[in-house]
């Protein structure tokens, strides 16, 4: 749960590396992995199969709706095979189909594709042009996306939870209006979970929580405990639109890198660590609720102070005077990310000192 400077002080980490560090830093089987896997083999490209990458294939499409995998190196990778995935479905079937819908405050990359689906003025305008073919709805408002989606529409690309956008949990009615209208027009619906997926949310999968099921799902983050790697999930019905030569990644699938993944895998989908992920989410928004507005779940929490505060003079001053690490994601917005091993006693120390901050 902590990180350590050169003088040797430690830092109670309540960010995990941006959502990366699920299991705390350096767990022993992420490092037995790492560490046995590279004696033996580090890197052949995708161009062939390895054992690593089939067994943290196998074990993701045995845990979702998903029958395949595209393995690639981020999120926003792993978002980009998404979007190539949804369109290249479309030129199959002969459809001019282009268009994807995605939502208000969506955060998706920084490469151009996904930031072409990141609909927030100040991420985009330094790169435009950009990528031409989306649409953006609101992320509140069920028909207004069920309007968007024409038979023009490709797909439909959510966060569940959106994590860069303040933690803002998407509504239900709104997943199953975006399930239904990608139903009727044959689009795909992809959710973006690189952030609140992989126990973040107290389930192994974002979507689990929700009343629908996606027919592409993306991770990254938490899925290499620490080392890069992104997914791209896929059900059987889509996963054949992307021909061999359509797309690729050199470094997919690295043997190292999926053979950490399926360490920190199989950590994170025990019972155990998601019915802790549950428990302390719910006592840390319980110690955080008299502070300000809350959203998010498990342990993926957003909290909205008064225009007082400044949220990011806040997370400095946390890291220089209390040793511990936050993050903000707007001018009044910190945002929680603790590693899934958090105790209430890790919450505790993390409040008592947001406290003294907020007094101050």
């Amino acid at each position: 749960m902590h990180l350590f400077d050169a003088d040797g002080d430690a830092y109670l980490d309540m960010l995990s590396g941006l959502g990366v560090n699920s299991l705390g830093h350096c767990h022993p089987s992420i490092v037995s992995a790492i560490e046995r896997q590279s004696r033996g083999l580090i890197h052949t490209s995708n161009l062939y199969w390895t054992q690593p990458a089939e067994r943290l294939a196998r074990e993701l499409t045995r845990q979702s709706f998903a029958d395949s995998v595209f393995f690639c190196n981020s999120g926003a990778e792993a978002n980009e095979a998404a979007i190539k995935l949804a369109r290249a479905h479309a030129f199959g079937r002969g459809s001019r189909s282009r268009e994807i819908v995605v939502l208000e405050r969506a955060f998706h990359g920084r490469t151009m594709g996904a930031l072409s689906a990141t609909p927030q003025e100040d991420k985009q305008a330094p790169f435009a042009p950009l990528v031409h073919g989306f649409k953006t709805a609101p992320h509140d408002d069920a028909a207004q996306l069920s309007a968007l989606v024409t038979g023009d529409t490709c797909a439909v690309m959510i966060e569940p939870v959106q994590g860069e956008g303040g933690v803002f949990a998407v509504p239900d009615d709104v997943l199953v209006a975006a399930r239904e209208a990608c139903n009727e027009v044959g689009a795909l619906l992809i959710f973006d979970e690189v952030q609140c997926g992989l126990g973040r949310t107290g389930s192994l999968f974002a979507y689990q929580q929700t009343p629908v099921v996606p027919d592409v799902v993306t991770l990254a983050k938490a899925l290499g405990g620490g080392l890069p790697i992104g997914a791209t999930l896929i059900a059987e019905q889509f996963a054949g639109a992307l021909q061999p030569g359509f797309h690729g990644s050199t470094f997919g699938g690295n043997p190292v890198a999926t053979a950490a993944a399926l360490a920190a895998l199989g950590e994170i989908s025990k019972p155990e660590t998601l019915a802790d992920a549950r428990e302390v989410g719910d006592y840390l928004m319980s110690r955080l609720e008299s502070f300000g507005q809350l959203r998010g779940r498990g342990l993926m929490i957003g909290l909205e102070l008064d225009e007082d505060y400044d949220a990011r003079a806040i997370v400095n001053a946390l890291l220089d005077k209390h040793r511990v690490l936050v993050n903000a994601t707007g001018p009044h917005t910190l945002r929680f990310l603790p590693p899934l091993i958090a105790t209430t006693d890790h919450v505790d120390e993390l409040c008592l000192a947001l406290a003294r901050e907020l007094e101050s």
